[in-house]
């Protein structure tokens, strides 16, 4: 069967001059998986996938990006689920070679869940590390859950913790600048932090409105 006669919108399988009956089939749902995807047909989606991942010919460790999609009960929602959280920590262990960027998506649903600590204990265990250390992105992420655990530090634990970790997020915003130099959202992010780090804690400006109120007195009993 000649493949140049059954035009294919998606790339699935490899390009051969001839196709079977078969992979022609396989190449057809593959493009209906896409459409649903597109038009938010999930039922029809989940379908298609069900049949594609029972198929030898498909790896379907490979298509995580796109069954990841398929874990929403809702076809508009771009927030984040346990149910998805644990399926890209499934992905990292059963997909080595792909470990890199499922761990930046695994990040992004962390940030989406509200989970900002566990994203960043997850990327503070990994960037030491070869290949996630040369990677700007995942210092970007880093620096970012550094900002969102600074604002709640402040509010519970106060300016100190909070201090810390804006320092934090300067190191890797600056790791990321090296790492991207022609980024201008990373020179933003460390024009932020530096601004930040500089700005006069709340015990300093309780300080100098205790010195404001002594100078007075101290000037009226030198007189």
């Amino acid at each position: 069967m000649d493949s140049s006669s059954h035009p294919f919108l998606f790339s699935l399988l490899e390009d051969k001059p001839r196709l079977t009956s078969r992979r022609v089939h396989l190449r057809r749902l593959y493009d209906v998986l896409h459409f649903s995807l597109q038009r938010h047909d999930m039922i029809r989606a989940r379908r298609a996938w069900a049949i594609l991942a029972r198929c030898n010919e498909v790896n379907w460790k490979t298509l995580w990006t796109l069954s990841i999609g398929l874990l929403d009960h809702q076809a508009n929602t771009t927030e984040s689920s346990p149910v998805k959280i644990d399926y890209l920590r499934s992905m990292m262990l059963q997909h080595p070679e792909e470990r890199e960027k499922i761990l930046g998506e695994l990040v992004h649903h962390f940030i989406l869940a509200g989970r900002h600590k566990d994203a960043l204990d997850e990327l503070e265990f990994c960037l030491p590390s070869f290949p996630y250390r040369d990677n700007p992105v995942l210092h970007l992420y880093a620096g970012l859950c550094c900002m969102f655990h600074a604002q709640s530090s402040n509010d519970i634990l106060g300016d100190h913790a909070a201090r810390i970790m804006i320092d934090r997020a300067q190191i890797f915003f600056e790791r990321a600048k090296a790492l991207d130099p022609d980024n201008i959202v990373v020179d933003s992010l460390v024009t932020m932090a530096q601004c930040l780090s500089q700005t006069p804690s709340r015990a300093d400006h309780h300080e100098s409105d205790d010195e404001d109120v002594r100078d007075p007195q101290t000037k009226r009993l030198r007189t």
